[in-house]
């Protein structure tokens, strides 16, 4: 079978680039192609999505944009915050799982679990979280959704400090539908966490690991709700890298902030999956998603749950800033 050939110019029908013929005599370094720049560029805001009878959903208005500065190599990039913007509507509820059950092998020291089971697990302790904004004209004036997850059965969540950075007020969906008002009781910008509290017993939890000792390549699981609509949303990958370091945007203030220590993973992560939980094979959260390169594919950023463990006990304790 005779295989399609590049008729010669840009528009060819094949999709094939077009290579210019040297003459029979020519200075090889004439033809070396330029090594192109990397140019990485924010993602553009989606189109409104209709989000149940009647309701509809605006573009993404909080979207702030970080300069990455990778710390394997000193590459340089461009990542964001991964929160969408919408009004406080209920989201739906998670697709039945029925992939099927694959285990991987795990360093914590704990059985492996299928993933079919961590997410089932895990799933009913992801919450979506809608900052409506404080009805300003500054930074902070819009509105955004993100996730967060449930540590403790009384109501407190972890999630990032730039989806509740809107201020106003703050809905907290569950999993089952049900709505709650949610209090900020704890935020650290220098590591991007915050810990909100709603008033509620007998909730489902996450089960909280260890991330000071994460191994490259062992799974990651992440769950969230994705560009606020697809709440429960589970992605596999695998610990692509540790000890990140990247400069971000403060969403309320503009100025620049330096998070260190974050996960680098593979497992897709969208906007709204900032603040949802990033999981072992155990079952155990090592991390909380927070960003995303734009540009390229497969990479993405937690924080180390470790890290977020002193705010929480700060928070229980009420003694946590919340600036």
């Amino acid at each position: 079978m005779t295989q399609p050939s590049d008729p010669g110019n840009t528009n060819s029908p094949f999709g094939y680039p077009t290579v210019p013929t040297p003459p029979a005599s020519y200075d090889e370094s004439a033809y070396e192609a330029p090594v192109p720049a990397v140019t990485l560029r924010p993602l553009a805001p989606p189109a409104p999505k209709p989000r149940g009878p009647g309701v509809g959903r605006g573009a993404i208005v909080v979207t702030a944009v970080l300069a990455a500065a990778l710390a394997a190599g000193g590459t340089f990039g461009i990542v964001e915050l991964t929160v969408p913007s919408a009004a406080p509507v209920a989201t739906n509820a998670p697709a039945k799982l029925t992939s099927t059950s694959t285990t991987v092998p795990t360093t914590s020291g704990s059985a492996n679990q299928p993933i079919v089971q961590i997410a089932a697990s895990a799933s009913p302790a992801v919450v979506t979280i809608t900052a409506t904004g404080n009805g300003g004209s500054g930074r902070n004036s819009g509105a955004s959704i993100g996730s967060g997850m449930i540590v403790t059965s009384d109501g407190y969540i972890l999630t990032n400090r730039h989806v509740i950075a809107n201020g106003g007020t703050l809905t907290v969906q569950l999993s089952d539908g049900r709505q709650f008002d949610g209090t900020v009781v704890g935020t650290d910008p220098t590591h991007d966490v915050a810990v909100v509290k709603i008033t509620a017993t007998g909730l489902p939890t996450v089960t909280l690991g260890n991330s000071d000792n994460l191994q490259i390549g062992q799974l990651a699981i992440a769950i969230g709700d994705p560009l606020g609509t697809f709440a429960g949303t589970v992605t596999t990958g695998i610990v692509s890298g540790t000890g990140r370091e990247i400069d971000v945007q403060d969403v309320t203030t503009g100025r620049p902030v330096h998070l260190t220590g974050l996960i680098q993973t593979d497992a897709a992560i969208n906007e709204g999956n900032s603040g949802g939980p990033l999981i072992n094979a155990a079952g155990q959260v090592i991390g909380i998603n927070t960003a995303t390169d734009s540009s390229a594919e497969g990479i993405g950023f937690a924080v180390p749950i470790n890290t977020a463990v002193s705010l929480l006990t700060q928070a229980q304790a009420g003694q946590a800033p919340t600036n």
